[in-house]
């Protein structure tokens, strides 16, 4: 997710909150030992909060779940 902002209508998600959640997404894994099957389900909902949004950015997502 390297640079720029991820935009939808009404929704930003900067650099910097990207690499937050991608940091969230892996602690949160790693404590609560999340099977593979279940990490783009918890990504999404940690998306969710941060945005305030149903939509989820697929190619976030993709960031964020990557190993």
């Amino acid at each position: 997710m390297g640079g720029g902002i991820v935009d939808q209508p009404g929704n930003q998600v900067s650099s910097f909150d990207c690499d937050i959640l991608r940091s969230t997404f892996v602690k949160t894994v790693i404590e609560a030992n999340i099977p593979e099957d279940r990490w783009r389900t918890e990504a999404a909902l940690l998306i969710r909060d941060l945005t305030g949004s149903s939509f989820i950015d697929p190619e976030l997502l993709e960031w964020i779940v990557r190993k």
